[in-house]
């Protein structure tokens, strides 16, 4: 049976019993040279795969700045189970594209890549076959990066309170972006240092008594992007295909002042704006303004932190972008996540093990979705043990689409 076979046999399975089955994923070819598959489907995912060094270091340990290193040193080891079932779960996938959310960013990033493809990707995992990706790009993010004012107020100017993202060393949570096909890396447009305040209606944090949080002189400064905003253009069969990637910071972990509920909702805006026409205020780290034209293909990819109906975050971006008219939203579901919190009726589409819809495949209307799931098993499905908790592989799940250009 041909692979576009399979797709439309699956995606009618799909509609019998409203989720995906991760046996099904197996069936789909990768192809290591970065050549097309006999089918039009391209596969786009994003992962958030706790590969900081948060997650390398014994329990209670703060990461410092000589943490930065740890995630390389477990790549080059080869055995560390938990970067083992990162890849399986891949493995398992098989996806075209996919941005990992969590990847420790450090200025020899193809270096840890490589190490990552050679020594886990490349060596089947758990009776997968083996993947490869040709092509690959990541790019510097301000989480760690020290500001150059106090910011809280206690005299000195340290990690990770004093910082343009919350972070212990440069590059902590950072993000790559894996593809079979090829990058127009030239073409590559970055928001690492667009000012919050530069954005018109920024939801400022404001004091209980209607002060301002942040020094004025800090306002001036303070970044928007927690980690960083990418539009990264793919090429396939002579198409583009924008990736529009990020990761918010989570709309907690602060005070009154509500200073990451605010910064979520205005870093899942920025693609509101960009992909509407409503960018015109929006520079890049090139110091080139605007957003995408009009007609321009994109998938929107990233754990957001943010839903529609659950969570702590200001709700209005999310639900601006889901409902707009550029956008489709394949909802992806998952056996596990329904079975995880079987008297919730939102879990099905859960994409983080502590119970939200929090990452996201979101294609351009322009596109047509063939099929979306998550990567979730059931208790009683292969390959469970694998998102029991986020020491066995993350507290997030991979989430896929298919589309057709």
């Amino acid at each position: 049976m041909s692979k576009l076979a399979l797709v439309g046999l699956y995606s009618a399975l799909c509609l019998l019993v409203s989720c995906q089955s991760a046996s099904v994923m197996e069936n789909k070819t990768m192809v290591n040279d970065g050549s097309h598959t006999e089918s039009d489907a391209v596969r786009v995912a994003t992962f958030n795969v706790s590969m900081d060094a948060s997650n390398y270091l014994p329990r209670g340990t703060a990461p410092d700045a000589h943490s930065a290193k740890r995630l390389r040193e477990e790549l080059e080891r080869g055995d560390n189970p938990q970067i083992k079932a990162v890849a399986s779960i891949i493995q398992s996938v098989r996806p075209d594209i996919i941005l990992l959310n969590e990847f420790d960013y450090t200025d020899d990033y193809e270096q840890a890549v490589a190490l990552f493809q050679e020594h886990y990707l490349t060596k089947p995992q758990q009776g997968k076959e083996a993947v490869h990706y040709p092509f690959v790009y990541s790019a510097p993010v301000n989480t760690g990066v020290l500001f150059p004012y106090d910011l809280n107020g206690d005299g000195t100017i340290s990690a990770p309170v004093d910082t343009y993202g919350f972070g212990y060393y440069p590059g902590q949570y950072g993000m790559v972006l894996l593809s079979r096909y090829p990058i127009d890396k030239p073409s590559v447009r970055t928001f690492q240092t667009f000012k919050w305040r530069h954005m018109p209606g920024a939801l400022q944090p404001l004091n209980p008594n209607g002060s301002t949080y942040y020094s004025q002189r800090a306002w001036n400064e303070l970044r928007l992007s927690s980690k960083s905003h990418w539009d990264v253009p793919v090429q396939i069969n002579g198409d583009t295909l924008h990736l529009l990637a990020s990761h918010p910071t989570p709309p907690v972990f602060d005070g009154e002042e509500d200073r990451n509920g605010k910064r979520n909702h205005d870093e899942v805006r920025v693609w509101v704006d960009y992909i509407s026409g409503d960018a015109n205020y929006l520079y890049d780290d090139n110091g080139a303004y605007g957003g995408l034209s009009e007609g321009e293909k994109f998938v929107i990819v990233g754990d957001l932190n943010s839903s529609t109906v659950e969570g702590d975050g200001h709700k209005g971006a999310i639900s601006a972008l889901l409902e707009s008219d550029r956008v489709t939203d394949p909802k992806p579901a998952s056996h596990g996540g329904a079975e995880a919190r079987a008297n919730n009726p939102h879990s099905r589409y859960h994409t983080a093990g502590w119970g939200m819809r929090a990452d996201y495949v979101l294609p351009s209307s322009n596109l047509r979705v063939l099929n979306a799931g998550v990567y979730w098993p059931a208790q009683n499905e292969p390959d469970a043990s694998l998102v029991v908790n986020r020491a066995a592989s993350s507290d997030h799940r991979l989430v896929w689409v298919d589309i057709e250009l």
